[in-house]
């Protein structure tokens, strides 16, 4: 297996770090460079995705950043870096990890990374706003957001907390707070702003807070004792594709073939991440993000499995990745209906099934 090393900020050849979820649902400081190409450091080439095609036998790097610190809910991407599966689709992968106070649209649109783990809602907003970019596609079928909620306080299902205060992040109001307040009636009385911080949640039993399902359930689990009720808002109707894979429209028209190698190898190594070992993947992890456990990354995969984040519904037949047409417009209809965008974008420039739903015969292969 070829060699590979952690890149430090003083590696960049940019200086601008990224974002994630409308900017306030901050990403990535540091990277984890695969240097599939069998040195035990980074060449010092610029990435070719957008430049000339390689030689025969050669590799073509191109750059994958990510939308937060390295962690299981990233882990398939790894796997295809550690067990060579970028590889043998003749790429040279950089994933290059998220961290706080960061614009993923601008380095991707200024060249510096070439993919981005992207989101539904950012993506349909790009397009309101004139921003070439474009989905291709889903790795998770289900976004992983949720609100938590103290047991014992009679509080069965999310309409049970309303009236009550909810710690949110200020993406929160550009993202799923509209969809509660269409749907469920949450009012603008019951925002309180959350830092990332449970210490405000576990103060006050009539609270709930907003998280991640695979990471704030098990950190209030050890910091406050006990288990908290958890809303999977993917399951109350909130369907929005998270972690995607978007690029730049001028990528997609000038080197599908580079596109939907890049595309096909993640998935594979998705598959590989969830059925196989992911021990290689994890190993990197672990290398990039340092405060990750091996306790968090076996309670993310857990979690993924258990409410079918990447593997459910289209994705059962279609393989990871899959997207519809039909899903993108309901939620599209959903953010219209919200006030959140407007109903003459054309929602369809966001994103192109040329790349995906293949079947799972054409994965396995």
């Amino acid at each position: 297996m070829s060699q590979r090393r952690i890149l430090t900020p003083g590696d960049l050849r940019f200086g601008r770090r990224w974002f994630v979820q409308y900017g306030s649902l901050a990403i990535g400081a540091g990277l984890v460079a695969a240097c599939t190409g069998g040195n035990s450091s980074a060449p010092d080439t610029e990435p070719t995705a957008s430049g000339d095609a390689p030689a025969p036998g050669e590799l073509t790097r191109v750059t994958y950043g990510t939308n937060w610190y390295a962690q299981a809910e990233h882990g398939g991407f790894y796997q295809a870096v550690a067990t060579g599966i970028y590889e043998a689709h003749g790429l040279d992968v950089i994933i290059q990890m998220g961290g706080p106070q960061v614009n993923g649209t601008q380095l991707l649109m200024g060249g510096a990374v070439d993919f981005f783990m992207g989101y539904g809602a950012d993506a349909l907003k790009a397009i309101e706003e004139g921003i070439p970019k474009v989905t291709v596609a889903s790795i998770f079928q289900k976004d992983p957001q949720v609100l938590l909620a103290h047991p014992d306080q009679g509080i069965k299902t999310l309409e049970d907390l309303q009236g009550n205060p909810v710690f949110i992040s200020s993406a929160a109001n550009v993202t799923y707070w509209p969809f509660l307040a269409a749907k469920y009636g949450f009012t603008e009385d019951m925002k309180r702003p959350y830092n990332f911080n449970p210490g405000p949640f576990l103060a006050d039993k009539t609270s709930a807070q907003q998280g991640y399902l695979s990471s704030e359930p098990l950190a209030i689990a050890k910091e406050g004792g006990f288990e908290p009720v958890v809303f999977l808002l993917a399951d109350y109707g909130y369907d929005p594709y998270s972690t995607t894979i978007e690029t730049r429209r001028a990528l997609v028209e000038s080197n599908p073939d580079l596109v939907q190698r890049f595309v096909d190898a993640s998935i594979k190594g998705w598959y590989s991440y969830l059925s196989d070992d992911p021990t290689p993947a994890n190993t990197l992890i672990k290398a990039a993000n340092p405060e990750m456990t091996d306790e968090q990354l076996a309670y993310g995969i857990e979690k993924m499995k258990e409410y079918g984040i990447v593997i459910s519904g289209d994705a059962e037949t279609l393989g990871i990745g899959a997207m519809t047409a039909e899903r993108w417009q309901s939620f599209f209809d959903t953010l219209t209906e919200a006030g959140v965008l407007s109903a003459e974008t054309d929602y369809t420039q966001a994103f192109t099934l040329e790349f995906v739903n293949k079947g799972l015969e054409y994965y396995q292969s």
